[in-house]
């Protein structure tokens, strides 16, 4: 595991020796990217030492472009090595080939199957998007803008559940939500966050990203 010192890095951290202590794996490398996400070489070295079978890396997109551009440079053979913030960093555009095989998470993907009334499947809100948003046309559709919508269909849902603009019965209205969308199911906890849908995980292959 390497990570920067910023909290959604460590909260990756933290979800990682989580879930690597229930399946009784053994964490060798737990570090912090150096500050400035430069030059993770020291780390990379590390790994080529102790050989772990998985590597786990979030920077952020400089921490990307660095962990895929070094990890080519120092010939760093790892049997699954997953980044965050791929897309973001562009590792598929920047480094071609040597981003082959890495696996990135995503919180949407338009081959998911998930649908809904309003925007259909989630083919057919890439499809709609990048009809309206010509400059996407060779480009993946960033989840935040499929997320964004979703969050739009959820109020348009709430506000109609409310019968109501009264600030309280919409409040009480959106922790309610109950939804199944193109995005993937919402379902709020009392925290507020949405504990019905899942994370996605994709690999680049042949410079595409597919999930898996």
């Amino acid at each position: 595991v390497a990570v920067e010192n910023d909290p959604f890095s460590l909260d990756i951290r933290a979800g990682v020796l989580e879930d690597a202590d229930k399946m009784d794996m053994r964490v060798v490398i737990d570090e912090q990217l150096p500050r400035d996400l430069s030059d993770m070489s020291a780390i990379l070295t590390k790994v080529k030492l102790l050989k772990p079978d998985v590597l786990i890396v979030s920077g952020h997109s400089k921490g990307a472009a660095t962990a895929v551009r070094q990890i080519e440079e120092q010939n760093i053979s790892v049997p699954m090595i997953a980044i965050t913030h791929c897309e973001a960093a562009d590792v598929v555009g920047n480094f071609g080939a040597a981003a082959n095989d890495i696996l990135c998470s995503t919180q949407w993907a338009e081959t998911l199957t998930y649908s809904d009334p309003v925007f259909g499947t989630a083919a057919e809100y890439e499809k709609n998007f990048k009809a309206t948003f010509p400059e996407y046309a060779d480009k993946s559709v960033p989840y935040q803008t499929a997320q964004a919508s979703a969050a739009v269909y959820v109020f348009k849902d709430a506000f109609e559940r409310a019968g109501t603009l009264d600030k309280d019965a919409v409040r009480d209205a959106i922790a309610a939500t109950d939804l199944s969308t193109f995005y993937g199911p919402i379902k709020f906890s009392d925290a507020g966050n949405n504990i019905a849908k899942p994370m996605v995980l994709r690999q680049i292959q042949d410079g595409k990203y597919n999930v898996v």
